[in-house]
C-alpha cells in the first residue's frame, strides 16, 4: 500500500489532483505556510474543500511548515486546532517543539514532519518520533540506504517530482539575509535561481550556478516503494492544475505498470526545468544542476529551418493555435515563438526573436493537452435501488445505505409515475460527482409528481454526500497558551572556528575543513569546553565515523534535530545549533539540551524574551546562508583545485564565500556578503569565526562593539534590528 500526494496551491489544482486519481492533497492556509506567494486556502473553503476530498476518499493535509514567534503561538495552535476541526488528515510542521506540544495538549491530531526539518538519518526520524509525529518528510538529500532503515522505524514521505531547492531543507538564508525576506517563513525570493560567477576556471562566466534541474525519479519510484516508503510526494504549490494533473497520472501509471511514453511527455510540455534530474537519492547526476536555462523549457519537437524569412520546424508532431514554444541554441535560451500555421512535414512559428537554423525548439505549452488534463473528472459510482409502493413511504438505497422519504405514497388515479421517469430524474447528479447506475426497482401504481421526485432525489443525494464526506476527527476547543521559560543570564561566549588552539573564549566550537583528520592536534591548546560542530546533513554512515572521535569533546554542536537522539546515545552534552531555528520559547523550554543557539533570524528584541541562563545568541562573524550537498563544479573532480574557499558573485557585484569542506566526500558552505556585527549583552555571545582565524579578535574583544567594527569592515546588522517578513 503507498499513496501519490499531490500538491495544492488552489482550489482549481487540487480538483485536478483528485480527478487524475491521486491518493492524497497537501495545501496552505492563509498563515503559516512555507508557500505564502499561493493563492491558498481560507478555513471555509478549506472545509469545502475536505469534504469533496474525503468523498473520494482522498486525505487532505494542511502544510504549516513555517518559522513561528512567540508572539504568533497562539494564532498558530488557534490555526491548526481550527484546520483539524474543520476536518485535516493531519498537520504538516517543521518546528518539531510546536507539534511536542500540540500532541501533549491535542493527542488525537497527527502531525507529519515536514521536510523543513531536515529529517535525512535514523537519529532524526527517532527525534520526530519521541516528539509524537507519525510519519516525517524525507530531506530531498536522504540517501537511499538511510532511505529504507528510516522507513523501517516511521512512515515516510519523499519527494518524487518538482522543484528542488539548493540549499539543504530548512537551513537556507541566502533570500533572509540578502533581500530581508525569510525562505523560512514562506517568501523566499529564490536568489538561488538567479545568474552568478565562481572564481574557479571555467566558471567565471554568469551563469545559473547553483540553480537545480527539476527532480524527477521516474520509474525509480518502484525501487522507493520496495525500500518501505508509504508516500511518494509531488511537489509544485506554486504550479498549474495541468502540471499536476499530469504529474499524479504520470506516477499513477508507473506504479500500476502501465506507463506509456505520452504520460512522460505531458509531464515535460506542462513543467520541465532543466530536463529533469534522478536527485542525490542514488548519488548526483549530470544533470542535477541547470546552469544554462532557467525555467520551464518543455519537450524537445524539432529544429528550426529559416526560409524566405520565416521560422520552420521539421517535427512529426501536430500543434494548435494557442501553443507556444521556447527556442535554445548552444543549451541556452534564445527567445520564445507561438505557433502559427501547419506546413509539410511540419509547423511555422513566429518570434520576435531572430532565430537561426539548427536552433531547437521546445513546446512549453501545448493548449490541446492542457484542456485535456483540465477536463478529466472523477466520479463516484453509485447504484441506486428504490422502492415506490401505495401506502408505503418511498425507500431509496444508495450503495446498501437507505433512505426514506417523509410522506406515505398514494397510488395512482391516473398517470402513475414509470421506472423511465424515475431513472431519468436520478440521473440528474445535480452537483454531485455521481455516476449512476441502477439495481432493483419495486415499483407499484402510485403517483409522485416531478417536484415531489426532484425533492427525494436532491435529499438522497445531499445526505449521501454528507455520509461518505463526514468528519470523523475528534473536534477541541482551543486551550488558552500558556508556556514559560526559567529565568536567568549567560554571560560565557561560544565561538565556532577551524581550530581551538590559541583560543580564549568560555566553549569552542571546532568545525573542521576534514572531518576524517585527527582532531586532537586542532583542540589540544583549548582549555573550555570543547564542542565539535556537526553539519545539518549527516549520513548513517558518516554518524558512525563521527562517533568513534567524540571521547575528547565535552559535547556536540549539531545544526540537525538527530541531534537529540545522537546526544543522548553517546551521553555527551548538547549544545543545539542555530539551524534548528529556535525561534520562540516553545522551543527553549522543551528542548533538553545543556546550550540552546537562538535562530539566527530573530532581532535582539525578540532574542532577549527567550534569553535564559543556557542560551547564546548569534553575535558575530561570518553569516552561513547555505549548506549544499552537492558539488556546484558538477563533480569535475578529475580537473578540481581543491581549493578551500571560492567567491560567489552575483549579478550586483556582491561575493559570497563558497566554502568546501569533507566529510566522507566534499560540502560546500555558502556564506553571506557582509559580516554580522550585532552588539547584546542580554544573553551568552555566539561568534562565526570559520572564515575569520584571528587570536587578537578572539582575546577579549568579542564584547567590545567598537573593535567589532573596526574588525568586520564589510558588516551587517543582519536581523538583529531589523525583522525579517
Amino acid at each position: 500500500m503507498c499513496e501519490i500526494l499531490a500538491p495544492a496551491g488552489d482550489e482549481k489544482s487540487a480538483l485536478a489532483a483528485i480527478n487524475a486519481g491521486a491518493n492524497a492533497v497537501y495545501l496552505g492556509l492563509k498563515q503559516f505556510s512555507a508557500r505564502s506567494s499561493a493563492e491558498n486556502f481560507d478555513i471555509e473553503s478549506f472545509e469545502r474543500l475536505v469534504k469533496y476530498a474525503h468523498a473520494f476518499n482522498v486525505k487532505v493535509y494542511v502544510a504549516m511548515n513555517t518559522l513561528v514567534k512567540t508572539a504568533e503561538i497562539e494564532d498558530f495552535i488557534f490555526s491548526a486546532v481550527s484546520a483539524w476541526n474543520a476536518g485535516a488528515d493531519a498537520l504538516i510542521i517543521s518546528d518539531i517543539f510546536i507539534g511536542k506540544y500540540l500532541k501533549i495538549n491535542y493527542p488525537e491530531i497527527v502531525l507529519h514532519l515536514s521536510t523543513q526539518a531536515g529529517v535525512c538519518n535514523v537519529y532524526g526520524a527517532k527525534a520526530a518520533m519521541s516528539a509524537g509525529f507519525s510519519r516525517v518528510i524525507l530531506s530531498r538529500e536522504t540517501a537511499f540506504e538511510d532511505m529504507r532503515e528510516i522507513a523501517s522505524v516511521i512512515e515516510t514521505e519523499v519527494f518524487i517530482q518538482g522543484a528542488l531547492c539548493t540549499c539543504f531543507s530548512g537551513q537556507c538564508y541566502l533570500s533572509s539575509f540578502a533581500g530581508g525576506n525569510s525562505g523560512n517563513r514562506g517568501r523566499c525570493k529564490q536568489p538561488c535561481r538567479k545568474k552568478y560567477t565562481i572564481d574557479r576556471k571555467g566558471f567565471e562566466d554568469p551563469a545559473y550556478r547553483i540553480s537545480l534541474s527539476d527532480l524527477s525519479v521516474g520509474e525509480d519510484i518502484n525501487k522507493l516503494k520496495e525500500a518501505g516508503v508509504y508516500s511518494f510526494k509531488i511537489e509544485g504549490r506554486m504550479r498549474r492544475p495541468e502540471y499536476v494533473s499530469a504529474a499524479v497520472k504520470y506516477y499513477k501509471n508507473i506504479l500500476n505498470g502501465c506507463m506509456c511514453d505520452k504520460d512522460l511527455s505531458d509531464l515535460k510540455r506542462t513543467f520541465n526545468r532543466g530536463n529533469f534530474t534522478r536527485g542525490l537519492l542514488f548519488g548526483q547526476d549530470k544533470s542535477f544542476l541547470s546552469s544554462a536555462v532557467q525555467g520551464h523549457i518543455g519537450e524537445f519537437v524539432g529544429r528550426i529551418e529559416v526560409k524566405n524569412s520565416k521560422y520552420l520546424c521539421v517535427s512529426q508532431n501536430k500543434f494548435n493555435s494557442g501553443d507556444g514554444f521556447k527556442i535554445l541554441r548552444d543549451g541556452k535560451e534564445v527567445g520564445g515563438a507561438v505557433y502559427v500555421k501547419d506546413i509539410k512535414n511540419g509547423f511555422e512559428i513566429a518570434s520576435s526573436s531572430r532565430l537561426k537554423n539548427g536552433d531547437k525548439v521546445f513546446i512549453t505549452t501545448d493548449s490541446l493537452l492542457n484542456s485535456e488534463l483540465l477536463n478529466r473528472t472523477l466520479k463516484i459510482p453509485v447504484n441506486i435501488e428504490l422502492s415506490f409502493k401505495s401506502g408505503k413511504k418511498p425507500k431509496i438505497w444508495v450503495n446498501g445505505k437507505v433512505y426514506e422519504g417523509e410522506n406515505e405514497l398514494s397510488a395512482a388515479i391516473n398517470s402513475p409515475i414509470s421506472i423511465e421517469d424515475i431513472k431519468k430524474c436520478f440521473n440528474k447528479t445535480d452537483k454531485y460527482p455521481y455516476s449512476v447506475t441502477f439495481g432493483k426497482i419495486y415499483l407499484d401504481k402510485v403517483f409522485v409528481s416531478s417536484s415531489e421526485l426532484n425533492a427525494i432525489r436532491r435529499s438522497v443525494f445531499e445526505n449521501y454526500f454528507n455520509y461518505i464526506s463526514q468528519n470523523t476527527n475528534k473536534r477541541f476547543s482551543v486551550k488558552r497558551f500558556e508556556s514559560a521559560i526559567a529565568a536567568g543570564k549567560n554571560s560565557k561566549i561560544a565561538v565556532i572556528c577551524e581550530t581551538l588552539n590559541g583560543l580564549n573564549a568560555d566553549v569552542g566550537i571546532l568545525k573542521p575543513s576534514d572531518y576524517l583528520v585527527d582532531f586532537n592536534d586542532l583542540i589540544s591548546n583549548f582549555s573550555g569546553e570543547k564542542y565539535l560542530y556537526l553539519p545539518p546533513f549527516m549520513t548513517g554512515k558518516e554518524i558512525g565515523l563521527i562517533k568513534k572521535k567524540l571521547d575528547i569533546f565535552d559535547g556536540i554542536y549539531c545544526e540537525g534535530i538527530y541531534g537529540f537522539e545522537l546526544s543522548s546515545e553517546t551521553k555527551k552534552d548538547l549544545f543545539v545549533g542555530t539551524g534548528m531555528n529556535i525561534s520562540n520559547l516553545l522551543g527553549v523550554s522543551l528542548s533538553v539540551a545543556k546550550y540552546v543557539a537562538l535562530s539566527k533570524e530573530l532581532t535582539i528584541n525578540e532574542a532577549g524574551s527567550l534569553a535564559t541562563c543556557n542560551t547564546f545568541y548569534f553575535t558575530c562573524g561570518a553569516i552561513k546562508v547555505m549548506d549544499l550537498i552537492y558539488c556546484p563544479f558538477e563533480k569535475k573532480c578529475a580537473t578540481c583545485d581543491r581549493r578551500a574557499n571560492y567567491k560567489l558573485k552575483d549579478e550586483n557585484g556582491r561575493e559570497f564565500t563558497l566554502r568546501r569542506y569533507n566529510i566522507d566526500s566534499c560540502r560546500f558552505e555558502l556564506y553571506n556578503c557582509a559580516d554580522l556585527v550585532s552588539e547584546q549583552n542580554f544573553t551568552g555571545l555566539l561568534a562565526e569565526l570559520t572564515l575569520t582565524e584571528n587570536p587578537d579578535l578572539t582575546n577579549g574583544m568579542l564584547r567590545n562593539g567598537e573593535n567589532l567594527r573596526n574588525f568586520f569592515r564589510n558588516r551587517t546588522q543582519g536581523h538583529s534590528v531589523k525583522p525579517i517578513l
